[in-house]
């Protein structure tokens, strides 16, 4: 059988051509930039259709380049393995300027939904994001990271078998509100489920 015969076989089965090593880069860059939890090699390789060796080929080349040691400038955030999987992080040395920038842009007052998420974070530390969304039954990825860039919460561990990340309060929150630890907050955890049977915000007003 020859090369044009194998590749209409292919063509005729349904099988899409294997992606270059420059897609696969191209199309781990588009899913890491959205990712908010680290991501395994098999489920990077499942999300841009290709090979795990491919895309464990790719994850090096974008430690590399992003790392300034392709020839280009070094970058402002870095690919990092944390609990087995891959994410993009700011550097740490860009850690306060990325804080500052953001809290410049952040109105003074939280919302009703990043109130309502710190709350459950602060009676049921440490929690993972998907935790806290499971108990208030809604999409919490873009409160927290406001919470983080304000400087309320940070992490506390990645769970190294999930590799989701964990969460906890900073003394930024105590000092924000005039107490010396959680212990002075009102004792309403038992009301707080684990996330199974979703969440009553009225507790928490």
């Amino acid at each position: 059988m020859t090369t044009d015969d194998a590749s209409l076989d292919d063509d005729e089965a349904g099988l899409a051509p294997p992606a270059e090593p420059v897609d696969v880069a191209r199309r781990l860059e588009a899913i890491l930039l959205v990712v908010d939890e680290p991501q395994s090699l098999v489920a990077l390789a499942t999300a841009v259709a290709a090979p795990v060796p491919a895309v464990r080929q790719a994850i090096e080349g974008l430690v590399a380049d992003y790392d300034g040691e392709t020839g280009g400038p070094r970058r402002g955030f870095e690919l990092r393995e944390v609990g087995g999987g891959w994410r993009l992080y700011v550097r740490e040395e860009n850690d306060d300027l990325v804080s500052e920038f953001v809290n410049s842009q952040a109105p003074s007052r939280l919302s009703q939904a990043a109130l309502e998420t710190l709350a459950v974070i602060a009676y049921k530390q440490p929690v993972s994001r998907s935790q806290v969304a499971s108990i208030r039954a809604v999409n919490v990825d873009s409160v927290v990271r406001t919470l983080v860039a304000r400087g309320l919460i940070t992490e506390a561990f990645t769970d190294s078998e999930t590799g989701a990340i964990n969460y906890k309060t900073t003394d930024a929150l105590l000092t924000h509100l005039g107490i010396n630890s959680l212990d002075e907050l009102p004792h309403i955890s038992p009301l707080l489920d684990d996330g199974a049977d979703g969440f009553d915000s009225e507790v928490l007003r």
